[in-house]
């Protein structure tokens, strides 16, 4: 029992970033706290946390360990909740990360849905744009859009994000409606700003085949929603995710452009570390998520476009 109350003490450490923080969760003094910690290096003969007034990090050796003991204590957890008197039950802390701009509107909603549902788990989400690490920075899922790279790591496909060129009605009535991708270069695209010198392009499929297209305007950024609300205001032509604009596209305020180009959907996925039993809490998150994703009317594309729903598309 000494030996649970190890690891589980070095979990919660690990996860909340300093003893005092780990020790008010538990209602004890640090020093108890401490005192586990050092009993645990010593049993084991390694240091695990290196620790200073400022700061706590773990050692590599701890790293490796955290992620087994995160193992252990779930399949003790998820053991008991399946014999318990009130069936399977979640319960834990989950740390999610997702982009920043489809975590806040299709993500952060959904996770008081989710308590709600499930009270005994707690959740931190993290929005950034980065590659976060999940194994080394303590992640239990990522949410990710886009081909994803090889790696060691597992992905459910949540739903399809399709990209779509939009205008405001009153840019399209100054400008006209480019009819081929071409027409493109004959209008003002507010396009993202990969660097000062280089330009992605926007994907279409011409002929059977994906092809990208160069184009230009007299606004770029850097921050997908600002292109939005320049794109919402009449500045010219957007590409963006079907995610950002079908609420736009279903009022009326946007009006898609090019939609027999359209390039193949993208997908929407959940991504988590190889392990060989997932924790009841990530299985429950991603079923939540794949589950409000699935509902078309979620997406408010039933509404905006008629001939996604025969073709059978998601998102």
């Amino acid at each position: 029992m000494d030996q649970f109350k190890q690891l589980a003490t070095f979990v919660s450490v690990a996860s909340r970033g300093s003893l005092s923080a780990a020790a008010a969760a538990e209602g004890v003094a640090p020093a108890i706290i401490g005192r586990r910690i050092d009993a645990l290096e010593e049993r084991l003969g390694v240091k695990l946390l290196v620790r200073t007034t400022r700061k706590l990090t773990l050692t590599f050796e701890g790293s490796a360990f955290l992620e087994d003991c995160q193992r252990i204590l779930n399949d003790l957890q998820n053991a008991e909740a399946s014999v318990s008197a009130g069936g399977v039950k979640a319960s834990g802390h989950l740390r999610v990360t997702a982009p920043a701009g489809f975590g806040r509107k299709h993500v952060a909603p959904l996770v008081p849905r989710f308590i709600d549902s499930h009270p005994d788990v707690t959740i931190t989400l993290d929005l950034s744009d980065r590659v976060v690490d999940l194994v080394n920075e303590g992640f239990d899922c990522a949410i990710r859009l886009g081909d994803l790279p090889d790696s060691s790591l597992v992905s459910i496909r949540l739903a399809e994000n399709r990209r779509v060129v939009v205008a405001s009605p009153a840019y399209l009535e100054r400008h006209g409606t480019p009819r081929t991708p071409d027409e493109l270069a004959h209008h003002n695209c507010l396009a993202f700003g990969a660097s000062a010198n280089v330009q992605r392009g926007w994907s279409f499929q011409q002929d059977g085949r994906a092809t990208t297209i160069k184009v230009g305007g007299n606004m770029e950024c850097t921050d997908g929603a600002v292109l939005h609300a320049w794109c919402l205001q009449g500045y010219g032509l957007a590409w963006r995710s079907w995610w950002e604009v079908g609420q736009e596209i279903a009022s009326g305020q946007l009006v898609p452009v090019l939609d027999r180009f359209e390039a193949p959907p993208i997908g929407i996925h959940a991504v988590f570390p190889q392990r060989k039993h997932l924790p009841l809490r990530v299985r429950l998150f991603i079923d939540h998520l794949k589950n409000t994703y699935g509902n078309p009317g979620y997406w408010r594309r039933d509404e905006a476009r008629p001939a996604a729903r025969s073709a059978g598309i998601v998102a």
